[in-house]
């Protein structure tokens, strides 16, 4: 898998440039028909953490060639991203900050923006030379261990907190705490401007709120609110002041039960709900032929697929391991729409 995708992966950035891979990484059919190629299964949640570990693997000696930098990866070592992509600026010579930024804030809004019961636990950061990036993220949820993959491409995001997405990949939606949605600004808007009031005033409201009785179908519970322990976040966001809601979730602290408690009161006192709408729009698969979770999109995934055979066509890998890809792709190619 590392020398196929070391291939592929040096092809299309000498062929079309970096950017071109960062924007057929970030769209999820061709990032599943390249998992298929290497040799995952497509209904592998495995297939974005080892696709993603292969391609920091074959990037590695190289990246100068190929003009694109990875990192980040699976459990404690997502954790060493930021480190990560100070290293490699240094040997590019730029600022990493908004990099570095560009991770935190991509994590963040996926874990504290976006509540869907997906916990994060892999995160891959890839960048080139001149500060363009992409994020290929995965979430697992504890209870039917479900997987969720998120898209997102830098040169494509207009606002971290407002429909930031290249694409957001599962088999299974519900309903979502989703701050992040287009639909949600107003929200946005009056948890930011609670977040700049004096911590007492919006406890004393969590507190009257601790007495009411909100219908069962609110997936935003009060008595899930600790008000001391909000108390002390609240302090901190007063001091610092926040603009905006984007600078809100930035700051140290301000995790998915503050983002919670404030969009509570934004709809219970101030009238302004944030959105419950699921950002995934795209399935692991091709789609399904009922329409369900979404029509089978086959020219796309078809020209994934022959952008993906003229790689191999040119890679330079041993035969036995570019018949096998081409069998591998071959084989997807002879399913029936939705299957």
């Amino acid at each position: 898998m590392r020398l196929l995708a070391r291939e592929v992966m040096l092809f299309i950035s000498s062929e079309k440039g970096p950017d071109e891979l960062l924007e057929r990484l970030c769209d999820p059919f061709w990032f599943q028909a390249f998992g298929c190629a290497l040799g995952f299964d497509w209904h592998s949640s495995g297939l974005t953490t080892t696709v993603c570990g292969a391609m920091k693997e074959a990037s590695r000696g190289i990246e100068k060639d190929l003009g694109l930098y990875v990192a980040g990866g699976k459990g404690a070592v997502s954790r060493k991203t930021p480190s990560e992509i100070e290293t490699h600026s240094e040997e590019v010579g730029f600022d990493p900050g908004p990099l570095v930024y560009a991770s935190r804030m991509s994590a963040k809004v996926d874990s504290g923006a976006v509540q869907d019961d997906y916990r994060i636990y892999h995160h891959t950061f890839l960048f080139t030379p001149d500060g363009k990036w992409a994020v290929v993220q995965q979430g697992m949820h504890p209870d039917n261990g479900m997987a969720r993959r998120y898209h997102w491409l830098g040169s494509a995001v207009e606002d971290f907190v407002c429909e930031p997405h290249a694409a957001v990949c599962c088999d299974g939606r519900g309903e979502t705490l989703n701050m992040v949605a287009g639909e949600s600004a107003g929200a946005r808007d009056v948890t930011a401007g609670l977040s700049r009031e004096r911590p007492e005033l919006i406890v004393a409201d969590i507190e009257k709120m601790q007495t009411l009785e909100l219908p069962r179908r609110h997936e935003m519970l009060v008595g899930d609110i600790n008000p001391e322990r909000l108390k002390g976040i609240l302090l901190s966001t007063y001091e610092n002041q926040p603009e905006g809601f984007e600078q809100l979730l930035a700051m140290k602290g301000v995790g998915p039960k503050t983002i919670r408690s404030l969009a509570l009161i934004s709809e219970l006192v101030y009238g302004t709900p944030a959105s419950t709408r699921d950002p995934a729009r795209f399935s692991f698969a091709h789609g399904g032929k009922d329409g369900i979770p979404y029509p089978v999109d086959r020219k796309t995934y078809d020209e994934s697929i022959e952008f993906l055979g003229k790689a191999l066509s040119a890679a330079k890998v041993g035969r036995n391991e570019k018949v096998e890809a081409f069998r591998r792709l071959n084989g997807i190619v002879s399913q029936p729409p939705g299957s």
